[in-house]
C-alpha cells in the first residue's frame, strides 16, 4: 500500500498536465470544403417541381373514379398518398373526400381517410331489391 502523500503527489502531477496539446503543422491543411450556394439535390428537386407545375383541378367525376379505384386496393389512406395518386390540390381533394369519406381521428388508423359505408364495394355487385 502506497502512502497517502505519494498518491496525492502523483494525482497533482497528472492534473497539472494539460489534456489537449497544440502541435505545429508542417504544411497547410488543404481539405477545407468550399461553401456551395445550391446543392445538387436541391437543384434536381426544383427542376422536378417546375416540370410538374401547379396541380390543376380535374373533373370531379374523374377524381371520384381515381379515389374509388384507390380505395378498392386499400381501405385506409392518408391525405398525402391520395394527393400523390390523384395529382389534385389538397383543398379540392378534401372537399370531395368529405362527401364520400370518413376521416379517422382516433384508433389504429389515426389521421386516415376511408370510404363511407354506402360507397364501399363500389365496383362489386350492385344490391338487387
Amino acid at each position: 500500500v502506497l502512502p497517502y502523500g505519494f498518491l496525492q503527489l502523483t494525482f497533482d502531477n497528472k492534473s497539472s498536465k494539460p489534456v489537449r496539446l497544440s502541435q505545429q503543422l508542417d504544411k497547410a491543411v488543404t481539405t477545407n470544403y468550399k461553401p456551395v450556394a445550391n446543392h445538387q439535390y436541391n437543384i434536381e428537386y426544383e427542376k422536378k417541381k417546375k416540370e410538374d407545375g401547379k396541380r390543376a383541378r380535374a373533373d370531379k367525376q374523374q377524381v371520384l373514379d381515381m379515389l374509388f379505384s384507390a380505395f378498392e386496393k386499400h381501405q385506409y389512406y392518408n391525405i398525402k398518398d391520395l394527393v400523390d395518386i390523384t395529382k389534385q390540390p389538397v383543398i379540392y381533394l378534401k372537399e370531395i373526400l368529405r362527401e364520400i369519406g370518413i376521416y379517422n381521428v382516433k384508433g389504429t388508423h389515426k389521421n386516415t381517410w376511408e370510404l363511407k359505408p354506402e360507397y364501399r364495394h363500389y365496383q362489386g355487385e350492385e344490391k338487387s331489391d
